[in-house]
């Protein structure tokens, strides 16, 4: 009996597990990419921010500038 399937007793075939492993794979690459996000600002970015909102002076700024580069 083909039971409807083809004939070959494996239901749809194997596109079930093909499913499941994209969508395993699809939830670990965003589970990765919030726990490292790419956006991350450097020491730099940080710096300047910091002597744009008035948190350090001038000469604070380019000492930290110096030291971290």
């Amino acid at each position: 009996m083909m039971y409807g399937f083809g004939g070959h007793g494996w239901g749809m075939g194997f596109g079930w597990l093909f499913g499941i492993i994209v969508l395993f794979i699809w939830i670990i690459s965003k589970t990765i990419s919030h726990a490292y996000p790419s956006d991350q600002k450097s020491a730099l970015d940080i710096l300047k921010e910091r002597y744009a909102r008035g948190e350090i002076s001038n000469g604070e700024f380019e000492e930290k500038k110096h030291q971290i580069s």
